[in-house]
């Protein structure tokens, strides 16, 4: 009886030691230290800074600005095309807007990459999109692009529902064309919102001036 006792208890305590010794997490090493240090310094360097740091101007981190330029890169590469289907779907979804297009009134979808004054609207809408993408790690160089962007769309008498309505369908696009994943979308959700933000702040003055 005392023998099965003690064998039991020693098959306690030998249990709990076998608990303690994995869950125990064994100190780092000074060679492991110095691989993580330089890991973070190396990510530091090739961000620029840290990658997940909130730019107070744009409200995008280094990572996310990375995300908005590598997704957007097949779209810019045939900006002509994905700029025209861009509109097409704009048109689809808010016929009325067509109505600031004269120059493809009456024209067949198929047609409008054909007159050259849609064409070019198409082109300058893409290059400034690009602009807009390409210096994201420059927030304040396109705030003042948006402002310049607000002030001529405002004097077209274009409305701040107008924009809005282009952003559902540039989200709809990039979910069923890009396949983005929901963090690179998030993405390009704070970034438009930054954009319309000093779109906005010029767009509704040029709307109140006149």
């Amino acid at each position: 009886m005392i023998l099965t006792h003690i064998l039991s208890t020693l098959m306690v305590v030998t249990a709990l030691a076998m608990f303690v010794k994995s869950n125990k997490t064994e100190p780092k090493t000074e060679a492991e230290d110095n691989k993580e240090n330089m890991g973070g310094l190396l990510s530091y360097i090739w961000w620029g800074g840290d990658p997940d740091e909130v730019n107070p101007i744009s409200g995008l981190t280094r990572r996310e600005v990375n995300l908005i330029q590598k997704s957007w890169a097949p779209v810019n590469a045939d900006k002509a095309a994905n700029g025209a289907e861009l509109l097409r779907r704009f048109f689809t979804a808010y016929p009325a807007a067509k109505e600031f297009f004269k120059m493809i009134k009456g024209m067949p979808e198929e047609q409008y990459l054909e007159n050259p004054q849609f064409k070019a609207h198409v082109i300058n809408l893409m290059t400034a999109l690009n602009l807009a993408v390409e210096n994201l790690n420059q927030p304040e160089v396109v705030a003042a692009m948006m402002n310049k962007l607000g002030e001529s769309h405002g004097r077209r008498k274009i409305k701040e529902q107008n924009f809005q309505d282009l952003k559902q369908v540039i989200v709809k696009m990039f979910i069923e064309v890009l396949k983005l994943d929901d963090t690179t979308l998030g993405a390009w959700g704070k970034a438009v919102d930054f954009w319309y933000k000093h779109i906005f702040e010029t767009l509704n003055k040029a709307e109140q001036t006149r």
